[in-house]
């Protein structure tokens, strides 16, 4: 496909993308692409015995270590926890990131989740990607415009349904069986996180419960071990109706799904 592809996950906390989205880019890294990761909280309130500040410094170590495992670029997060809104100053930030990396692929979270974090983070990555080619957008800090096609893909929500219990289904899945023991390797790394999700909600082992949500998905959607499930965004704005450059790329892994299968 020309140039070395480029695609820039982006998530909300640290370990989001580890749970939902790292197969998927596992394996685009595999396929000769550049990876990036960027969580655009910092997970300061993510701890039962850290303070604010040093909750923070611990976990993004751990995201560094996680995107060490990847071979991805690590991007330093944005926003405390609970402090991701849609708003202008947030989105110049975001912006930025997005003008500095360049990528031709972004994964992002579901819009519709059981967190406004979540979907928060996910509006501000769409929309992001769609300022990327606004001569006269001003990003925090200033990144120059560009413009090039670019596809942007939500995952499937934690809980695979949204806050009102509806369940989302993807409009395709991605095998990762091939990769799983890596995407293990990476939310690993996360180690604060354990007593963190034992206490408030009610994961007995969030490594056990990632895997499970990953058979889930694969069995349920995609007749295989262990899938990751993505809806792509509308095109206008950012591509042409058949830029797709997910599926071209991972092809021999991908799995279109029968609504209401």
């Amino acid at each position: 496909m020309g140039e070395k592809m480029v695609a820039l996950a982006m998530g909300a906390h640290p370990d989001d993308i580890e749970f939902m989205m790292s197969g998927t880019l596992l394996l685009l890294k595999r396929a000769g692409a550049e990876i990036h990761i960027c969580n655009l909280a910092n997970g300061c309130y993510g701890s039962q015995v850290y303070s604010k500040d040093e909750a923070a410094r611990v976990r993004a170590l751990e995201a560094q270590a996680a995107a060490r495992v990847a071979g991805a670029v690590w991007h330093p997060s944005l926003f405390d926890d609970t402090g991701i809104y849609y708003d202008a100053p947030s989105l110049a930030k975001a912006t930025a990131v997005v003008r500095r990396v360049k990528p031709d692929i972004v994964l992002t979270l579901s819009r519709y989740d059981y967190m406004e974090d979540h979907e928060y983070a996910s509006r501000l990555a769409s929309s992001a990607t769609f300022n990327r080619c606004l001569p006269s957008y001003v990003t925090d800090p200033p990144e120059p415009a560009y413009n090039k096609p670019v596809a942007v893909y939500h995952s499937l929500p934690h809980a695979l349904m949204d806050m009102q219990r509806d369940p989302v289904e993807p409009e395709f899945v991605v095998d990762i069986s091939e990769v799983m023991n890596q995407k293990r390797e990476m939310l690993a790394q996360h180690v604060s996180q354990k007593e963190w999700l034992d206490a408030t909600q009610g994961m007995d082992s969030y490594l056990d419960d990632m895997v499970d949500i990953s058979r889930l998905v694969g069995t349920r959607f995609g007749g295989c071990a262990y899938a990751e499930g993505w809806r792509r965004h509308n095109h206008l704005g950012y591509c042409e109706p058949d830029f797709a450059p997910l599926q071209t790329i991972l092809a021999d892994v991908l799995k279109m799904v029968v609504k209401g299968k």
